[in-house]
């Protein structure tokens, strides 16, 4: 029996997880589709620094990230990483196309928040880091 709500809230958690981890998988899959070349040219166009490998490192965070997360393995590290990614993209690309979408900040505001959400708050019920005692991760 439930008494204070934290059964649910850790369920709520575990599906935040699930469906933001299949959000970064899919674009970090749509950037291997695109190849690093052309995601390098896009970062370096913004002037981040050494674009190629940026552009690696980005593809790898978003698309393995995005797989941890649906896991729940590393659920706060990983998090914490994702939300640092969509800090940037809401500076550096969002942010001057106004709130609202396709260009807009509104959705990579939303994901930044739902990574910091499971940075805060680890990976909910149902996940790798529960059942290998890692509770706080």
């Amino acid at each position: 029996m439930m008494t204070d709500g934290s059964d649910m809230r850790s369920w709520g958690i575990t599906v935040l997880r699930v469906v933001v981890g299949v959000v970064f998988m899919m674009h970090g899959g749509q950037k291997f589709f695109m190849g690093f070349h052309n995601v390098a040219g896009f970062l370096a166009s913004l002037r981040i620094p050494a674009p190629q490998a940026a552009a690696v490192l980005l593809t790898l965070l978003e698309f393995f990230g995005g797989i941890a997360l649906i896991l729940g393995l590393f659920t706060r590290i990983v998090a914490l990483l994702l939300a640092f990614d969509m800090a940037v993209a809401v500076l550096l690309v969002h942010l001057k196309k106004g709130f609202f979408g396709p260009a807009g900040f509104e959705f990579p505001l939303t994901l930044l928040a739902a990574t910091l959400c499971l940075a805060f708050s680890g990976s909910g019920v149902a996940s790798v880091d529960r059942m290998i005692g890692r509770k706080a991760v």
